[in-house]
């Protein structure tokens, strides 16, 4: 394949798919080769997908791209040029930024998105997600209020059956009314973003929180009831392997108040709306057969790190975009 690096200075589907798990056998390293050079201009006039006019294929978000991410992008592009006769070029972004915005302008075609970038991008229409990322046979994860056993806060979780005794947030979350939050950080969805945004809908007004870098550490801070009232996690936080010897009676001391459903996704691939859909569809098709060869797959996890994928949908992001914005965040402060 004739190589083209293309500097991105310069953005995805508005039709949904069944959900399908796509799995593959990684294999070794690929080699290491040198980043190419700029050899020409996309004409923005020619047919997308054209040697005039080639889609262009965003590398993971890196200043600094690694020899090994370079030459996993260009298999992926070579799989998907020799599946859909599309020309594919790459591009290697220095932030999810810059990347948006190159989306939003039709300045690329086909990227990986955090789930905020993807918010982002999907609010002036120029994007929709097309393969979602999936961790553990999961594509979305949760997220829990905790506290010290011993803090007076009332549980509305039952542990024996793992749910909660309420479906009511507002219910579970009003007692939190002026107490003091522990925070992971500030971008983080399951440690700050979501819980805030649940905090507001039930209009419970916090303290001024403590943002402790790093998700144990709200545990420990929970556990040593010195800092915060409560604390915000994944689920289960309190279970991380880093808090095992120093804090053997952890899941005894530290109780879930309440837990917010599996909404928050992963990661995703998306593709540019300029695209016809046909021509998008196409593409999504080569992605699938990509995750079932073990080169592609392994391919995807350097350049994006992710392991299984599955089909997306669009309103799969739906209730996750609903408690971003009423945290009252930023998109564009959540992505850097």
């Amino acid at each position: 394949m004739k190589k083209i690096l293309l500097t991105l200075s310069l953005a995805i589907l508005g039709c949904t798919f069944p959900a399908q798990l796509i799995q593959g056998t990684p294999t070794a390293a690929l080699p290491p080769t040198q980043l190419p050079t700029p050899t020409q201009t996309p004409h923005p006039t020619a047919e997308p997908g054209t040697e005039q006019n080639p889609l262009i294929l965003a590398l993971g978000v890196s200043p600094r791209p690694s020899d090994e991410m370079i030459t996993a992008g260009d298999l992926i592009a070579a799989f998907i040029e020799s599946r859909t006769g599309y020309r594919i070029v790459t591009v290697a972004p220095a932030s999810e930024t810059a990347l948006v915005e190159a989306l939003n302008r039709g300045n690329a075609h086909i990227a990986s998105l955090s789930p905020f970038a993807y918010l982002l991008a999907r609010e002036n229409r120029s994007v929709t997600a097309v393969m979602a990322s999936v961790r553990e046979g999961q594509a979305f994860y949760g997220a829990q209020f905790i506290a010290n056993r011993e803090s007076g806060l009332i549980s509305f979780y039952d542990a024996v059956r793992n749910e909660n005794t309420t479906a009511l947030a507002a219910e579970a979350l009003k007692q939190l009314e002026n107490k003091k939050p522990c925070w992971s950080d500030d971008t983080s969805p399951s440690g700050y973003v979501v819980p805030l945004g649940l905090l507001n809908q039930a209009r419970a007004q916090t303290g001024n929180g403590a943002f402790l870098e790093g998700q144990p550490n709200v545990v420990r801070a929970v556990y040593a009831a010195d800092i915060c009232d409560f604390g915000a996690t994944f689920i289960d936080a309190r279970e991380s392997p880093i808090l095992e010897a120093d804090y053997a009676d952890v899941m005894e001391r530290v109780i879930v108040l309440w837990r917010v459903p599996k909404i928050i996704p992963y990661e995703n691939i998306s593709l540019s709306n300029v695209l016809p859909v046909e021509m998008r569809r196409i593409i999504q098709r080569a992605f699938i057969d990509l995750m079932l060869t073990p080169d592609g797959k392994a391919a995807i996890q350097t350049v994006y790190g992710m392991d299984t994928l599955q089909i997306a949908e669009d309103a799969m992001y739906d209730d996750f975009a609903l408690y971003v914005r009423a945290s009252g965040l930023s998109l564009s402060d959540l992505i850097k």
